[in-house]
């Protein structure tokens, strides 16, 4: 099995059938959390629109940065794994550098609605396991867990949002049916994403089956929180589905989804989306990984030093949640639909 990478923002594949390596809530912004016994972070910094969207240097069509997790162990078994101490360093990072967390519904939707001269990054995390999320006798997450460490970095950084979409499977964060879990994640505001039931590979199966993996896990997680609307898919190991929009819309045994956003196992950061580029149905994610190895530049250390020299151009809000607003130089970049809302400088 081999990775895709991108290339000047197209997509090289390296498989017939996008069959990669790793496995890889309705919400609104968390205004007015308050750190107490349920293990809330502290209000988020205020949004303020810039009259000047100059003034801050916005683009909205730049790049965005889709990390991707999966275990967060202290002794890892694959470059997939990260440890307590690399996971907190990175979010440290994020935050020092003005990234500001948005859900992959968020981003999906074209909602970001983040402070003028923030930068949105989506974390995302594959295959509910407790590592990421397990809730102690206290009720709190576990201090050593994905979601613990996300919770104690926004308490120390107040405009970074603790916000995550968790991409689960069966019996989330081991345990059975994921009720007490699943309606703690979206009660804090974290977003529910589909990874099918048991992991398959789509690509590696008929069309009947790989709506009926995804269909399932539909029918899973919404017995968890009744009601919930899932949007996120993440493809298991990055294969997609033999016919491509089956990923996106579907239905089996009387269970329809519809998805907003498919999620790659990638390499390289996600294109606006604003951006002509962007295709709802295959959105890259960047690998968490110290820049090592053989696949170095894909890594989520080379992609944040490049969207931060300027190397890649990063998106930078305007904060106006209303208003697209990007150098004149980008605007052959802005999609066709979106040019009502267009604010070129």
């Amino acid at each position: 099995m081999r990775q895709s990478h991108r290339s000047g923002g197209a997509v090289v594949v390296a498989s017939a059938i996008l069959l990669l390596t790793a496995c890889s809530a309705a919400q609104s912004p968390p205004e007015g959390r308050q750190d107490g016994p349920s293990g809330r972070a502290p209000k988020a910094a205020g949004k303020a629109a810039v009259a000047d969207p100059a003034a801050v240097q916005a683009n909205e069509l730049g790049a965005v940065p889709v990390l991707m997790y999966h275990q967060v162990v202290a002794e890892p078994k694959s470059v997939y794994d990260r440890t307590p101490q690399d996971f907190r360093a990175e979010l440290e990072r994020l935050a020092a550098e003005k990234y500001v967390p948005v859900t992959a519904r968020e981003f999906s939707s074209g909602k970001i609605d983040i402070p003028a001269g923030t930068h949105p990054v989506v974390l995302t995390l594959d295959d509910s396991t407790v590592s990421q999320f397990r809730l102690g006798p206290d009720g709190r997450p576990a201090s050593d867990t994905a979601v613990g460490i996300l919770l104690d970095v926004a308490r120390k950084h107040p405009g970074f949002r603790p916000v995550a979409t968790f991409f689960v499977n069966a019996d989330p964060f081991s345990e059975p049916g994921g009720r007490k879990s699943l309606d703690w994640l979206v009660k804090h505001e974290f977003e529910i994403g589909n990874h099918t039931l048991r992991h398959t590979a789509l690509g590696t199966v008929d069309d009947e089956t790989a709506q009926k993996a995804i269909a399932d896990n539909q029918k899973a997680i919404t017995q968890a929180v009744p009601g919930l609307s899932v949007v996120s898919m993440a493809l298991p190991n990055g294969s997609m589905s033999r016919s491509r929009q089956l990923a996106l819309k579907g239905a089996a045994d009387g269970v329809s989804y519809q998805h907003q956003g498919v999620y790659l196992v990638g390499a390289d950061p996600a294109p606006s989306p604003f951006a002509t580029t962007f295709d709802p149905g295959a959105i890259p994610r960047i690998r968490s990984q110290a820049a090592t190895g053989p696949d170095a530049q894909f890594t989520s250390t080379a992609w944040l030093d490049k969207l931060r020299d300027g190397t890649v151009k990063r998106y930078t809000s305007d904060g106006d949640p209303k208003k697209i607003s990007f150098p004149k130089s980008e605007a052959a970049r802005l999609a066709p639909a979106h040019r009502q809302a267009a604010r070129p400088y």
